[in-house]
């Protein structure tokens, strides 16, 4: 297994969306504003803040979503920055909330507006930048405008130090078919950020353990229900990422009113997978 740097957890934003408040919806349609609003109430916390609670909490590694920057000057951006390093926490992923680069129509625009955050994603320190690959339906030529256009925006990141990553999201790669295609057909240039919530069971089980071995990260989201975390749910996503040879940091998505204070419901998964961890070498020996 692979030592990492800064540890095996990670938070994304997501995961504090309650707590963090107001969100700014960046978007290449000049039709949405970036104007502030907080559709999940006023927050009590600031962004700025999280990477010292993170560290507190025996976690490294963070994740932000676009639309939780308050701020895209250069002196936030720097002032981010340091509240990392100081925390000694890694900025891991940039998470690029917007655009389709399979859209028959707006593909080029989009694809233009997510290279404009490569250099706010080295301004941060971010080892990566995750965008979405499509959100129309996988149809061939859908498929194959998307790899061009992503073909293009890796083009754009080389010398950055930003990877580009992709994710199993929305209709465009609804299974590891799609998923494998595009990845085969980018040839490395992208990379593959896993997700274990976005495809739904009990197929997503079988597909985890065909993507996951290609996984450079992993949006460790867990389930939930009346009684709390779906514990067979996310272990039978585990032993997928085990399978499939897995071994890289997970991410803790986070995205569930059962705990009112979202970091209960983060430390829980945190454990849980910290525990499964644990179990490993018995599981090899079994």
């Amino acid at each position: 297994m692979q030592v990492l740097q800064n540890g095996r957890f990670a938070v994304s934003s997501w995961s504090l969306h309650r707590l963090l408040g107001a969100v700014h919806a960046y978007s290449p349609d000049p039709d949405k504003s970036a104007v502030a609003k907080e559709p999940y109430g006023p927050g009590a916390a600031a962004l700025i803040d999280v990477p010292a609670a993170l560290a507190a909490r025996g976690v490294n590694r963070l994740e932000v979503c676009s639309f939780h920057l308050p701020s895209l000057d250069a002196g936030y951006i720097s002032d981010l920055r340091g509240a990392m390093a100081a925390s000694n926490v890694l900025f891991q992923t940039l998470l690029v909330e917007d655009g389709d680069p399979s859209h028959p129509e707006t593909a080029e625009r989009d694809v233009e507006w997510m290279a404009e955050w490569i250099d706010i994603a080295a301004a941060l320190g971010a080892e990566r930048m995750r965008v979405i690959a499509g959100k129309q339906k996988p149809t061939e030529e859908n498929l194959i405008r998307a790899a061009h256009h992503l073909n293009w925006l890796a083009g754009k990141a080389e010398g950055s130090g930003v990877r580009v990553v992709v994710e199993n999201w929305f209709d465009l790669l609804p299974s590891p078919v799609e998923m494998n295609w595009l990845l085969n057909r980018l040839d490395g240039k992208i990379g593959l950020n896993g997700d274990l919530g976005n495809w739904a069971a009990p197929a997503k089980y079988q597909g985890l353990a065909d993507i996951m071995g290609r996984a450079e990260i992993c949006h460790a989201k867990a389930d939930y229900g009346v009684t709390g975390l779906d514990a067979e749910d996310y272990r039978r996503c585990l032993e997928m990422c085990e399978k499939a040879g897995y071994d890289g940091p997970f991410t803790l998505i986070y995205d569930s009113p059962f705990f009112p204070d979202e970091w209960d419901g983060i430390l829980l998964q945190k454990a849980f997978i910290e525990d499964f961890l644990r179990e490993a070498p018995a599981r090899k020996t079994a």
